[in-house]
């Protein structure tokens, strides 16, 4: 299986990006089966190569009159090898849409319904344009083209439902017409629904498979003496390191052998328990054509789309699935305005994670294309500037450091990494310590960056956090009752006691936001960092006089050294 490079149309977008029409015709260009590589064995394409064996008995349905004369001498017609039907289908084009639309509507046998859905996908796959004659008879009759294929998708037959699915996506892309709102919406729900359930069956399967293979593992562990190996497994509470790196090991081993199957008898019984990958891919790729259409990509973010995307790549699906979710975003930041948007969704921070631990170049690639297009696509460079920060703040120039040294045949990677590095580089040096500290804020992945424990900071920008009505600190106390990051409290609780000490009005602000409470009830937070930072913050919350208790601290710290010390030390 090759990797085929999507990327040259960015690049053409890139010349040209005024032209919206031109950047959708180069979009929808690009063939859908180097959206990505639908490898033969694929159990969707299987499948249609068995049906497409099992022609119905068609002269019986005439003959229980079934289906009607006309639609009898269509549909053999074009069951005959590909030149005769397609100059059947040039003559009659009209009397084939009419045909095939009927009997989806009146046939009621799954094996019948999934050869008529072969049929038309096929025909759509070979001429794009055929996709025309569907919409010019559904016109003319005045009849929706959308509602038989809708329909189907309530049916319980996998194959029929994925089918089904795929026609709706070429005829909703590849055609002049664009489909209605409601039936979009209706559509796009579907898909993001199906996603959602397939990933989450998806997630369950590779964790049975890996359960298996554990017990398996342990079994013959007993009967060798490989027993200290298996007990480090177990006893990970001595070695969080090792085991981190073992679940990072088994998970890069279990995703490659779901998408690629052909690699090790050992990994073939893998392959063969997780179907529902076939199902997940294959509602994926009908999303990378949907959201090649820049109607399309509004209506998907009015359904909660982007959430369901990044809550799926947060948790851990296989390359490939990786590698169309994030195409997915991709396409989605040709859009200015949703480039700009994107962030809010923390897409940055999931996709930098993926990044550094990514095994595969195809998803590095595309990651690394979101990046360039949420600095290059904004038209607000406040926004650009943002997105350079929160990827600093990610640890991103970290990745593309060790990308720069491995070598890529593919030209665009290269290309990106080093604009990235550039534009990261330039965001460092123009970077106030505010503008630092508000990402970090808004990124939720508080950590003892130096902004925080300087004092010249909160002197010159306490007030600052007042700002966009008080929009940093209901982040930060916010935090305060929903993380359960000891580390992420700790400095959440440092930075509302500083807010108060710099800011006069601060203790008043803070109450009424609710921070004071929330403060208090960390007291008893069960780690004794957040407990200590909770101590400080109530006290300077409850305190007017700074000078005198300035001096108490002073007094506390000589005593207990300790209390203080993983402050600095994580500092």
């Amino acid at each position: 299986m090759s990797v085929i490079c999507e990327l040259p149309a960015a690049r053409l977008l890139e010349d040209n990006p005024t032209n919206m029409t031109d950047v959708q015709d180069i979009m929808s260009s690009l063939p859908d089966d180097k959206i990505d590589m639908i490898a033969a064995t694929s159990v969707l394409q299987q499948q249609a190569g068995d049906i497409r064996q099992t022609k119905p008995n068609w002269s019986s349905y005439m003959q229980s009159q079934m289906i009607s004369q006309e639609d009898y001498a269509c549909v053999s017609s074009l069951d005959k090898d590909k030149k005769a039907q397609a100059q059947y289908l040039q003559d009659n084009a009209s009397q084939c849409a009419k045909t095939l639309l009927n009997m989806l509507s009146h046939v009621s046998k799954d094996q019948t319904i999934q050869y008529i859905l072969v049929l038309i996908d096929d025909l759509l796959q070979e001429d794009r344009s055929r996709v025309q004659i569907f919409h010019d008879y559904a016109n003319k009759k005045k009849e929706s083209v959308w509602a038989p294929f809708l329909n189907l998708l309530n049916r319980q037959d996998g194959f029929i439902v994925n089918m089904a699915s795929r026609v709706v996506g070429k005829l909703a892309c590849w055609g002049q017409e664009q489909m209605p709102k409601s039936d979009l919406h209706f559509y796009l729900q579907w898909l993001k629904d199906q996603l959602t359930v397939a990933a989450q069956k998806l997630l369950h399967e590779m964790e049975e498979a890996e359960k298996k293979r554990l017990a398996e593992a342990a079994a013959s562990h007993h009967h060798g003496h490989h027993g200290h190996h298996h007990g480090e497994v177990s006893a990970h509470h001595q070695q969080p390191n090792s085991h981190q790196h073992q679940i990072a090991e088994r998970y890069r081993e279990i995703s490659s052998a779901i998408d690629d199957p052909q690699r090790g008898s050992s990994k073939e019984d893998l392959h063969v328990t997780l179907t529902n990958n076939e199902y997940i891919q294959s509602v994926a790729r009908c999303l990378q054509m949907m959201l090649r259409v820049d109607e399309y990509r509004f209506a998907f973010v009015t359904v909660d789309g982007i959430s369901t995307l990044i809550s799926i790549l947060s948790s851990r699906v296989n390359f490939q699935v990786q590698y169309q979710l994030v195409f997915c975003l991709w396409v989605l930041t040709f859009n200015p305005l949703l480039a700009e948007k994107m962030n809010k969704f923390n897409v940055i921070p999931i996709l930098a994670d993926i990044l550094s631990d990514c095994a595969k170049e195809k998803v590095t690639r595309i990651i690394l294309a979101v990046f360039r297009n949420l600095i290059e696509k904004p038209e607000d460079s406040q926004v650009a500037k943002e997105h350079c920060i929160a990827m600093v703040q990610c640890k991103v120039m970290k990745q593309l450091t060790i990308l720069e040294q491995r070598r890529f045949d593919d030209e665009d990677i290269t290309g990106d990494v080093e604009f990235l590095t550039e534009k990261l580089q330039n965001s460092v040096q123009d970077l106030s310590s505010f503008d630092e500290y508000a990402t970090e804020v808004k990124s939720a992945r508080l950590e003892w960056s130096p902004v925080h424990k300087s004092a010249k900071f909160w002197r010159e920008n306490a007030q600052r956090l007042n700002e966009k009505q008080y929009e940093l600190l209901r982040i930060l106390v916010h935090l305060l009752e929903t993380s359960k990051d000891p580390l992420v409290l700790s400095v959440a609780s440092y930075d509302i006691g500083e807010y108060v000490r710099h800011y006069p009005r601060g203790k008043h602000v803070i109450e009424q936001l609710g921070g004071k409470q929330l403060v208090m009830q960390l007291l008893a937070h069960e780690d004794p960092n957040v407990r200590y930072e909770a101590l400080l913050a109530v006290q300077k919350l409850m305190v007017h006089n700074w000078e005198y208790l300035g001096k108490q601290l002073e007094k506390e710290n000589e005593k207990a050294p300790q209390g203080n010390a993983p402050i600095s030390g994580k500092a």
